[in-house]
This record gives structure tokens, sequence and C-alpha cells, in this order.
């Protein structure tokens, strides 16, 4: 959105109130203000569309359900009312509000004011451009206020997201940071490498398979008990292999049960007893 239409929004904002009318009502919402802007870096490489998508798919909580889920992938997060500045994280998490705005329409991007709720998880994955800035490693010297602080800053200081993961899928490696008074420490994996979220009760860690059709090593969602969170689809697939073994199991044993039938049958003509007069 242009400085103009910024401007010209705040004009035609209602005068304060008394008492004052909920900021759902009068800052601006999702529609106000853009899901993207020109000149930006394009679109995100393939790997990363899909190992979000594969964390979306994967995320799941005992202490939430879908509907009190929310994941962004790729899409502006507004974190800033005064200056409409934002973050596009590759995958994040809220949680504790509804899966659709107002519980009716999709999100066109993360507005934290209206929502009231900031992340609980992001997740950068890295590449060579972002790798320094996503790692904190770049400091971006702020010349005035009106330059907007570096994403590191944002997760960390402003926003508070208590876990913030990357990934390098080129090396493998995951670095975690949890938010511990007012800065992020790294905190080690678990012994199958593996990192635990107190908070919702999830392992995130790495995974050796095939995901649409493409073997490769991706960052993936476990539960408290440290086995996979299956996909909608390895869902499907798992219920029609226990289908087929339950179709199986019944088969076998009523085959056995016919064959012990026949036995106690051969045993009784024996015996000189007729078993269809019993």
């Amino acid at each position: 959105m242009s400085q103009v239409k910024v401007e010209n929004f705040k004009r035609k904002m209602p005068p304060q109130e008394d008492p004052p009318r909920s900021p759902r009502e009068t800052l601006p919402t999702m529609y106000d203000l853009p899901s993207e802007e020109i000149g930006e870096s394009g679109l995100p490489d393939e790997f990363h569309i899909f190992q979000s998508q594969l964390l979306r798919e994967t995320f799941q909580t005992q202490e939430y359900s879908i509907d009190e889920v929310f994941i962004g992938t790729d899409i502006n997060l507004y974190y800033d009312v005064t200056t409409n500045w934002y973050k596009r994280p590759d995958w994040f998490a809220c949680v504790g509000v509804p899966r659709l705005y107002d519980n009716q329409t999709l999100r066109l991007s993360y507005l934290v004011w209206q929502e009231r709720a900031n992340p609980l998880i992001v997740v950068e994955l890295l590449s060579p451009s972002t790798e320094k800035e996503d790692l904190g490693q770049k400091v971006k010297k702020r010349v005035s206020d009106n330059d907007p602080p570096s994403k590191w800053e944002v997760y960390q200081t402003i926003l508070r997201v208590p876990f913030y993961f990357t990934y390098d899928h080129l090396s493998q490696q995951i670095r975690a940071f949890r938010l511990e008074g007012d800065s992020y420490i790294s905190f080690l994996p678990d012994k199958d490498g593996r990192f635990f979220l107190p908070s919702v009760s999830v392992y995130l860690g790495l995974w050796q398979g095939s995901y649409q059709n493409i073997n490769e090593t991706w960052l993936r969602w476990f539960d408290h008990q440290g086995n996979l969170i299956p996909t909608p689809l390895e869902k499907e697939v798992l219920e029609k292999e226990r289908e087929r073994a339950e179709k199986e199991t019944e088969r076998t044993e009523k085959e056995a049960l016919e064959e012990k039938l026949a036995i106690l049958n051969e045993k009784l003509k024996a015996m000189g007893i007729d078993p269809n007069s019993l």
C-alpha cells in the first residue's frame, strides 16, 4: 500500500470514542493491507513449497484442535500497525486462534494486532541469499526509525516467538532456538535428533522418505511419543492397509475354523456318527 493510500486510510478512521471501539473495527484489516509487494524477491523454489506443505500437513497437537491453529506459509506477517511493517516467514504456526478469519474466510495475511496472538513457532528454510539474516548473523544498520528491523530482531524482540528453527536442506542441518528472557538461545535435540516443544507436545526432526514422489531428507513433525504424524495421504494408505489386514485376519480365522470343523467331522464319522445328524 502506498504512503498516500495509508494516509488516506488514516484520515478516514473515526475519532476516538469513549469507551474506545475494538481494534478489529478501527485498525486496517488484512483486506486493507497488501499480501505482496512489487519489487520483492520471487516466489520460493520447489523445495520450499513442498517442505512448507509437509510441515503444514503434519502439524497436529493434543492441546489444540485443527480449528484452533492457524498455519501461515509464505504470507505477510504484519507486526507494526503504525508502519505496516511485516516479515514473510517460510512457515509459522499460531495456536489458540481460529483457523479461518472471523471463523469464515481464508486469510490474505496475518495481522498480530487483530489476531491478538503472536506465532508460537517460526521455521525459515535457508537459502544462500537469506541465510545470514535468518540466523541473525547479518546485522542491518538502521539509519533511522523509518528503517524496518531485521527478521531476527522481529522474531526475538518484537514478536517474541517462543521457538525459532532454521533448516538448510543442502547440508541437512537444523538450528533450533528458544526464547529465554529477552534473547534466543540455541538448544540441543534429544537422543533421536529431535527437538521437543513442551507447550504443544510435539517434536520437530528430520525424516528420510518420499513426499510428493520426491525422496529427500525432510523436516517433519512427530507426536509426543516420537511417532511420525502422518499426512492425509499417508493416513488414507494406513487405513486401507488396516482394512486389508483385518479382512486377511478374518479370512485366515475362517479357514482355520473350517479346517478344525472338517477334522472334527472326520473323527465323528470314524466313530460311526453322522455329523449332519447332530
